[in-house]
């Protein structure tokens, strides 16, 4: 394991994605300083999506979920993506609800997304910085 400091929930995205990076400009704006980012193609987040195994080593290989970390334990998926959504004020909150739908269907809904978010919102060609005010919740 990659040394971090796991102890507040750590956000590791796809930092060329659009979508990606839209829902770290969403938890900015919504979290009240719960979560630290972390964009996947820094080392430590290579690092850590190899760590939890979900990096492929083939060329061209994409990220192909957000992970969510905190005290060790890696969320991915659904799973990650509505952890966060517990995590928000009302009426994101609500969103969380639909962790009661099987996580089959969850996943397979998140893997729409996830597989097409590129052709759908688009690629950056550089990874999402943060502006001086939000450095403190980036690694």
């Amino acid at each position: 394991m990659p040394d971090v400091d796991d102890s507040a929930p750590i956000l590791v995205f796809d930092g060329h994605c659009a979508l990606c990076s839209d829902w770290v400009d969403f938890l900015l704006k919504h979290d009240r300083g719960t979560f630290r980012f972390l964009p996947a193609q820094s080392p430590l987040g290579e690092a850590l999506y190899a760590h939890y195994g979900f990096k492929s080593s083939e060329p061209g290989s994409d990220y192909d979920t957000n992970i969510l970390i905190e005290n060790g334990r890696a969320r991915i998926r659904s799973d990650a993506t509505l952890a966060m959504f517990a995590r928000l004020p009302w009426p994101w909150k609500a969103v969380s609800l639909l962790r009661h739908l099987p996580e089959p269907w969850r996943d397979w809904g998140y893997e729409r997304i996830a597989r097409n978010r590129i052709r759908w919102f688009g690629r950056r060609d550089a990874c999402r910085l943060p502006t001086p005010d939000e450095r403190v919740r980036f690694l």
